[in-house]
């Protein structure tokens, strides 16, 4: 598949999903737009000026009205609740895990006094930025999310777990437990049991490989969090590509 085939099959996905969605009568683009473009930045994995000169030297034709940069990228932190619409359904099980995003290199802490991450312990090393926290449903495919400094604690995220109290049960490794006591729907599981790593690692694997999630140069919360909130639809997305195969 040429990546023009490509644009061309994603943009008919996501403009099935943000069916009812209506354009602005001053917006020079329309929501399938700003959405498929915010994936595509989370696809391609570089900067917010790379991608930009790749959009506007090659796939002008596709997005002819396309703003200037700084509007582009302030559509996708504005826009980015739209993102919502991609996430998938809770199954029976589910499994939740942390994922550590470096913004900054650990030398560099410090430096200014508008860093947005903090020093915290990912993959058996010190990193300087977020830890995002990804909820999965038994299909692998994200219905969740949330951020914060790489410095907390994994029980932070207790409330995305406990907001599926009802839907789902949740597994987790030692790291969610608190000793001021876990939701209710949140079982801690030992090492080498339930077989659910292996969802998980390959989840987290494709966001490393294929997004390059693993460092990104935002120095922003919010637009942090849009780059985020497009990489998650952006995954579920092509989980879903052919067809996803239940587990057995």
């Amino acid at each position: 598949m040429t990546t023009e085939d490509f644009i061309i099959a994603l943009f008919i996905r996501i403009d099935d999903v943000m069916k009812g969605i209506h354009k602005h009568s001053q917006a020079k683009l329309y929501p399938s737009e700003i959405v498929t473009l915010g994936i595509l930045f989370s696809l391609k994995g570089v900067g917010n000026r790379a991608f930009y000169r790749w959009v506007k030297r090659d796939w002008l034709l596709w997005f002819p009205k396309l703003p200037e940069r700084t509007r582009l990228f302030r559509l996708l932190k504005t826009h980015r609740d739209w993102t919502n619409r991609f996430l998938a359904e809770p199954t029976v099980l589910g499994v939740v895990d942390s994922y550590g995003v470096e913004l900054l290199h650990p030398c560099r802490e410090g430096r200014g006094d508008k860093q947005i991450g903090k020093k915290g312990y990912s993959n058996r090393r010190w990193i300087v930025g977020s830890k995002v926290c990804c909820l999965l449903n038994q299909k692998g495919l994200v219905c969740d999310w949330d951020c914060a400094t790489a410095n907390v604690h994994d029980a932070l995220f207790h409330p995305l777990i406990q907001s599926f109290e009802d839907r789902m049960i949740v597994l987790a490794d030692h790291g969610f437990h608190s000793k001021q006591g876990d939701p209710k729907n949140l079982k801690i599981c030992k090492p080498k049991t339930w077989n659910v790593r292996m969802i998980v690692e390959t989840v987290l694997s494709m966001l490393t490989t294929i997004c390059h999630l693993k460092r990104v140069t935002h120095r922003t919360w919010e637009y942090f969090k849009a780059r985020l909130a497009f990489t998650m639809a952006a995954f579920n997305l092509l989980i879903q590509w052919h067809g996803l195969q239940p587990l057995s």
